[in-house]
């Protein structure tokens, strides 16, 4: 017998037949588990659909499979977003022709599914327009982020990009500002302009924002602490950075 998976098992859908109907009827899926070493035309069309539909595969053993269902899941087990997946390639332009000033919250490397619920919350309380990760080993969009985030998650843009690093330089081009959120300085989230259109880029806890992102950013700022932790969790100082975006932006 297989130990049971930690992947939470709701939206699950399994088996070559099901998941392609759920690609080719539009369903975002939010990842594909493929079985490793898996041949036959059938599953290299599935692979091919899947792929060319924007979907991550992601090979894994046949183990993990059964981890997570032990029904016959013929070497294809995926996990149906609750929501739709956008582009920032077309939620930005969208933006700018009606005349909002963009917000969006950049994030890089967040794999915590209740830091990620409550950040889209407090984005969408603060006045972000969209937030945009990375599709490969990122967070999965599930009821906890559904029940965390209060339902904001149906409210805000969700952007899960394929091709993170460009889609960030896409962002920079059109004239929004970068701005990362890093220990690496000495400038605080006070003392630096947060005005005019913004991207505010959290990193994860532990291995923060990565050095490609960092190159990118325009600005680099950190929360001034005196405690003897040192250190916030990530939601937090995600909500305490878009605090000062909202106040520099309109009650100054």
């Amino acid at each position: 017998m297989f130990e049971r998976d930690n992947e939470k098992n709701e939206n699950l859908i399994y088996g070559i037949h099901p998941v392609k109907e759920a690609i080719l009827t539009g369903k975002t899926i939010d990842k594909l588990l493929v079985q490793k070493g898996l041949k036959g035309d059938n599953a290299y069309e599935l692979k091919k659909l899947a792929r060319k539909a924007g979907v991550v595969v992601k090979e894994v053993p046949q183990e993990k499979l059964y981890r997570i269902t032990p029904k016959n899941h013929q070497g294809f087990v995926g996990f149906v977003s609750p929501i739709p997946n956008h582009s920032i390639e077309e939620v930005l332009p969208q933006l700018i022709e009606k005349g909002i000033t963009p917000r969006i919250l950049i994030l890089d490397g967040i794999t915590d599914v209740r830091n990620f619920g409550s950040m889209i919350r407090t984005a969408e309380c603060m006045g972000i327009n969209a937030i945009m990760l990375p599709a490969r080993n990122s967070v999965p969009i599930n009821s906890d982020v559904v029940r965390t985030s209060a339902g904001a998650v149906f409210n805000i843009p969700i952007c899960k990009e394929i091709h993170f690093g460009s889609s960030i330089q896409l962002i920079k081009d059109s004239g929004v500002k970068l701005v990362a959120s890093s220990e690496k300085t000495d400038n605080t989230i006070y003392q630096t302009d947060l005005t005019g259109p913004i991207a505010i880029i959290m990193g994860d806890e532990g291995e923060g924002v990565h050095e490609k992102t960092l190159e990118k950013a325009d600005a680099i700022a950190k929360i001034p602490m005196q405690g003897k932790v040192a250190s916030l969790n990530v939601a937090v100082a995600t909500g305490m950075i878009l605090s000062e975006v909202e106040r520099q932006q309109n009650f100054k």
